[in-house]
This record gives C-alpha cells, structure tokens and sequence, in this order.
C-alpha cells in the first residue's frame, strides 16, 4: 500500500535513532570529563587530596601503630634474648658476635618502627608517580570520539524495532 508501512517504520526508526545518539553523545561525554576527574584525583598525594586525612593518619600511626609495634619489638627482643642467654649456659659459653648481632637487629627493628610512616607515604607517592606516567595513557585510551559514535549508530541503522526500543530504554537507565 504504496510502502507508508516502511515509511512509518523508517520514521520511528530514525527517531529511536536520534534519541539514542544523544543518549550515548551525553553519556560517553560524561564519561570522559569522569575519566580524567579520577585520574586527576588518583594521582594526588594524601597531603594533596585531603590535608585533614593526612594529619588522622599521621596522628594514628604516631599514637597507635608505633606504641603497638615497639610493645611488640620489645617483647620479641626480650624473649630472644633471655633465650640466648639461657642457651648459652648462663653467658659462660657465649659469643661475643651473637651480642653485635642482637644489636643489630634491635637496631633494625627500631628503625623499621620508626620510619613506618614515611614506608607509607612512599607507597602513595610510588602510586602518584605510576598514575603521572600513566594518565596520557588513561586520558587517551579512555575517550570516545564522535566517529565511535558514528560507527555505533551504523550498526543500530540495521537492528529492528524492539530491539531500537530496548536500546533507548536501556541507554536513557544508564544516562539517568
């Protein structure tokens, strides 16, 4: 009947198109300003990001976690060392060496205690250098361009009705 069925069709077709080209242009484009949002907010330092959090984790590591770990140094210590001496015969048999090498590791694990903060803040500043190097990579890799959206609506020209309508509803979730 003068093919006003196919133009019907054709009409609903080319309108479940353009919404769903505007969905996808507004989606993809807040994806891109999030992309470059997260890598900008990944590659801060704590002090950086957020000035009161560095000052609770200072705070915490100097009033819990290095009172925890020199309790926990000084009982392993104590304890290696009353075993030493009592494997030693009460210090009549003993080496000179196994007190320069109780030193040493006492000496170790003060140090390793008191500079577990800085261990941390290298960890994030490790994880800001990798984030720097790599945010040309993120940025990049990470957008969609206008003949992306192209190619996409190329192979939704030849998809059916419902299955346009299923698209539209699905990419306006999305959106919302």
């Amino acid at each position: 009947m003068f093919g006003i069925f196919d133009k019907i069709e054709e009409f609903f077709k080319e309108l479940l198109l353009g919404g769903i080209q505007a969905n996808l242009e507004s989606m993809f484009l807040d994806i891109n300003d999030k992309v470059g949002a997260v890598a900008t907010d990944v590659g801060k330092t704590p002090m950086g990001w957020n000035g009161d959090v560095f000052a609770f984790i200072k705070s915490i590591n100097d009033s819990v976690i290095i009172p925890i770990a020199g309790l926990i140094i000084t009982a392993v210590l104590c304890i290696e060392l009353i075993n030493m001496v009592m494997q030693k015969n009460n210090m009549h048999d003993t080496d000179t060496f196994e007190f320069f090498k109780y030193i040493i590791k006492m000496w170790i694990a003060v140090w390793l205690v008191s500079h577990a903060f800085e261990f941390s803040m290298a960890v994030f500043d490790v994880a800001q250098h990798v984030v720097n190097k790599a945010a040309g990579v993120i940025n990049t890799s990470a957008t969609v361009s206008g003949d992306q959206i192209v190619a996409m609506m190329d192979t939704l020209k030849e998809k059916g009705l419902g299955e346009l309508v299923m698209i539209l509803f699905e990419t306006s979730l999305i959106k919302v």
